[in-house]
């Protein structure tokens, strides 16, 4: 793109976390100064150290920060800002705030009001999307929004079908229903989440495509008159209509359905005048038949693919757009290079339903950047992640010449990362990117919720090669760490600083004791410098040649040569064999397990702090083992809490709207 005298000095970021990150990269590579906003909760982020300017708008709750309008362009104003990015997710599809910032004279870096009210309501986009002639599915998207009246609708459309916040994103605010009688109690559900997400609870209802893929064509108009599509992403693979994995160029498409979805991307954008950056998300059948779903009138999470095959910065032809120049290139002239893959790094347990998690990260380790690979983050190591916002702790993107070789990109950089502090889902991840239905490109958005079991539970047993190799790294770093300290004492050569453990009158033995999953491991070694006889359960293990360096262990167990990585902060270490993980924790011998006896369950504990949104039981109620009690919402999510056993309510100790903490006793029951 040419320089613009109209491009702007200084620009606010509306947002948090990693996507301010991202913005504030392209200003700076543009020469852009940037204003950040924070919350209480997010004094010390990266986003408010990377900006040139920050300023405190609230409390740590969206709705007391970052969903103040108000309060952002009362900053904008003050600090001189001369157009504002809101990112995705807060206020990002806020027509009314798009005009706040008109208004106050100011750019907004999106879409005009008027697009964004056209495809604020899923209802009214599909209406006017059929109206033009892009495909859509069945359904009904009316404003009776009666019980009765949408029981009957759903009826009619047949089942399975879709109830979905027409107010939402996100994959906020969505069910499936498979049979009538289970509409209402469906419906009741979605509407209180998309109340509590988006402020309406207005639903709309369509056909479910059964194993669909999810398939999207980045957009991009100008306010010259020009429209245009960067190709598409496939995000097929999702579980609870959250996106895990992404990637460009989809392996499902043929050149002809790539360039029909294509057009009718562009014929949805010209539809409502759209300007600046979009998404056209399409659900296609198995058979290639595709459906418009929405438009997000916003940057997406997961543009970095798009980026990596188009060579492009998305933020900077926003950038520009927005300051009035035309679209720079044209249809033709997008070039699609290799292929991309992303994925999302979380705080949450995979082994506990997913539960979101919060704390401080006592150890991040990410791959290095470089040609093949891209870290999107908002975090670095010794960073909280707070329970207020999403769990998301960086985006992990590669690049290659073709698909399968992008995956095993994908695979050795998640195999280089460690996080410590939350759990996380990376070991998911891992089996994600291995798994069968994603190395064929079969995988459908319902694949996941159907096959969780594939992708999630820890192994129990523990691999002896590994547990070999964790223990021969411990031995080789305690050596190391004795000539360290022998270098720097009084007598660096006197025999008692071999760390190889003999002593006077015995043998040289060394103990350890490692920790997995609550599970003590112990072993005993003798001998020094690479070379042991290792004891474990009863067998011994002949050590011969191990080296460690920059992370990566190699050695020979009798005549088999092995090599794993070893990342070790000396609290914990991550053993990989390049394509499973152990996580153990070396604690001294003498150091008792704490892995205790588990008492019967007399209390509903709070598994995370959260809000509870519903209380179902009284004091007095009988309940059965696994029924529902409470509903609390954390990290954008809401968790049904079920009774642990059969029982009688003894005390009821929240009520809807209360704020409880993690591990507090919310109904207690009768011993």
């Amino acid at each position: 793109m040419s320089p613009s005298s109209k491009m702007f000095n200084k620009i606010l970021i509306a947002n948090r976390g990693e996507i301010a990150c991202r913005v504030i990269r392209s200003c700076r590579q543009m020469g852009i100064r940037t204003v950040a906003v924070y919350s209480e909760a997010d004094a010390d982020a990266q986003h408010v150290r990377q900006a040139d300017e920050a300023y405190c708008i609230g409390g740590p709750r969206p709705a007391d920060s970052y969903l103040r309008g108000d309060a952002i362009l009362e900053v904008a104003v003050r600090s001189g800002a001369q157009a504002i990015h809101p990112g995705y997710g807060f206020l990002s599809e806020n027509a009314d705030f798009a005009d706040a910032v008109e208004a106050a004279g100011l750019v907004f870096i999106g879409p005009k009001a008027a697009s964004m009210r056209k495809m604020g309501s899923k209802a009214g986009a599909k209406q006017l999307m059929e109206a033009a002639g892009v495909p859509v599915v069945p359904g009904y998207t009316g404003e009776d929004q009666s019980p009765g009246l949408l029981q009957a609708e759903a009826d009619r459309i047949g089942y399975p079908l879709m109830i979905k916040a027409a107010h939402g994103g996100g994959g906020k605010g969505m069910r499936i229903v498979r049979e009538a009688g289970e509409f209402i109690a469906n419906l009741e559900s979605c509407q209180r989440e998309a109340a509590n997400a988006f402020g309406r609870d207005r639903v709309l209802l369509e056909r479910y495509v059964e194993k669909p893929r999810h398939i999207e064509i980045q957009v991009f108009g100008d306010s010259h008159g020009g429209a245009m599509h960067l190709n598409e992403r496939e995000c097929s693979a999702q579980r609870r209509y959250q996106k895990v994995l992404e990637e460009s160029p989809s392996p499902f498409l043929s050149p002809k359905l790539r360039q029909a979805m294509g057009e009718a991307a562009v014929l949805a954008a010209r539809t409502i005048d759209y300007v600046n950056a979009g998404t056209v998300e399409f659900i296609v059948s198995q058979d290639g038949h595709f459906y418009f779903m929405e438009i997000n009138t916003r940057l997406q999470v997961e543009h970095p693919v798009t980026e990596k095959v188009t060579g492009l910065d998305l933020v900077e032809w926003q950038l520009r757009i927005a300051s009035g120049e035309a679209l720079p290139l044209t249809q033709e002239q997008v070039r699609q290079d290799g292929h991309a893959i992303e994925v999302r790094l979380y705080a949450e347990d995979p082994e506990a339903g997913f539960l979101p998690g919060s704390g401080r990260l006592e150890r991040l380790r990410l791959p290095a950047p470089d040609a093949h690979v891209r870290i999107d983050a908002g975090v670095i190591e010794g960073d909280t992640v707070t329970i207020f916002y999403d769990p998301m702790i960086a985006k992990l993107i590669v690049h290659d010449r073709d698909r399968a070789t992008a995956l095993a990109r994908l695979r050795e950089a998640l195999s280089r990362c460690a996080i410590e502090g939350p759990k996380s889902n990376i070991a998911f991840l891992e089996r994600l990117a291995r798994h069968p239905a994603v190395v064929d490109g079969s995988i459908d958005t319902g694949y996941l919720d159907r096959h969780l079991d594939e992708f999630t539970g820890a192994d129990q047993a523990v691999d002896t090669d590994m547990l070999l190799a964790g223990a021969v790294a411990v031995l080789l770093e305690q050596e190391q760490l004795t000539r360290e300290q022998a270098r720097a004492s009084a007598d660096p050569h006197s025999p008692w600083a071999i760390a190889d453990g003999w002593r006077l009158g015995h043998g040289s033995r060394r103990s350890l004791a490692l920790l997995h999953r609550g599970q003590r491991l112990e072993l005993h070694a003798q001998g020094s410098g690479g070379d042991y006889r290792i004891e474990y359960a009863g067998d011994t293990y002949p050590i011969a040649g191990a080296r460690l360096a920059e992370g990566r262990l190699s050695f020979r167990i009798g005549d088999r040569g092995l090599r794993m990585s070893v990342i070790d902060d000396g609290r914990t270490q991550v053993v990989h064999d390049g394509e499973r993980r152990l996580q153990l924790n070396p604690v001294a011998m003498y150091q008792a397990d704490h892995a205790g006896d588990a008492a019967a369950a007399d209390a509903l504990i709070a598994p995370m702090p959260g809000r509870v949104v519903v209380v179902r039981v009284g004091e007095g109620d009988e309940v059965e083992a696994g029924q529902e009690l409470m509903v609390i919402e954390a990290m954008k999510m809401e968790l049904s809490l079920k009774a642990p056993r059969d029982g009688k309510v003894a005390q009821v100790q929240a009520a809807a709207g209360d704020f409880v903490d993690a591990d507090a006793v919310l109904v207690a029951l009768a011993s």
